[in-house]
């Protein structure tokens, strides 16, 4: 089983990772390490799946799965049973509670605070990230946003997210220095993305300066990624982060 370990100067107690396709059981077009639960494959390779992860990664307590529905509700992440909550994004303040979203070209974000005592992970798709699910996070870990690092995990790159005029025009509603996130495709009124790009816009505009990763493309590497834009029917990867004891 591999996954990505973000590079990036996190304090010691925080540990995150991005998982891959690679190790798993699940097959045909989940083949590998699909951990989503909704997508159509067997529940117990699903099981299996994300249970291997936990063991492998040394994950304490339970995995605190979300919803996630492309809004910008955060879910606090405690120990405490319940129901799956509806949610894309979570945060955590104490040691052993795992925050997780899981993504498929969605733009999976980090974050954690220079003294390492407060952790989130957003799912930033295009909508929840022109809804704000960035802001929210930042403001649901409770600190200065200066004191923040984040780190972008693997998502649909700029050359394959084409998007529409009215993704386009929503951005630069808000903040007009997204237009330079967009390039005309060659398929007219059609926009290509850098999502990259314009989270660390909003990243900034938040007030978080450090920010990392964002190297990867989900869509042109179908052997270690999943990519929903790509396959349709497919699995999902999940970005975990949480604090040591």
């Amino acid at each position: 089983m591999k996954w990505i370990v973000p590079d990036w100067p996190a304090p010691a107690s925080v540990r995150a990772l991005s998982t891959t396709r690679d190790g798993g059981v699940s097959e045909g077009v989940f083949r590998g390490l699909n951990l989503g639960a909704h997508v159509g494959d067997e529940a117990a390779r699903v099981e299996a799946n994300r249970a291997a992860l936990q063991q492998a990664a040394g994950i304490p307590g339970r995995l605190n799965w979300l919803d996630q529905v492309h809004g910008t509700a955060v879910h606090p992440v405690s120990n405490a049973l319940g129901a799956t909550p509806q949610a894309d994004a979570a945060c955590a303040h104490e040691a052993g509670l795992a925050c997780i979203v899981m993504t498929a070209d969605c733009l999976p974000v980090l974050l954690c605070d220079r003294a390492g005592t407060r952790v989130a992970a957003a799912h930033a798709g295009w909508r929840g990230l022109q809804g704000g699910v960035l802001e929210a996070s930042i403001a649901a870990m409770g600190c200065e946003p200066a004191d923040l690092l984040a780190w972008l995990g693997p998502a649909i790159g700029p050359r394959a997210f084409e998007v529409g005029g009215e993704v386009r025009d929503a951005f630069l509603a808000e903040q007009a220095e997204a237009a330079a996130a967009f390039v005309p495709s060659a398929n007219e009124g059609k926009w290509l993305a850098d999502i990259y790009q314009l989270a660390r816009l909003r990243l900034a505009r938040a007030g978080v300066s450090a920010v990392y990763g964002g190297e990867h493309c989900t869509f042109s590497d179908g052997e270690r990624f999943y990519s929903y834009r790509r396959d349709g029917q497919t699995g999902r990867m999940a970005s975990l982060i949480w604090l040591a004891d």
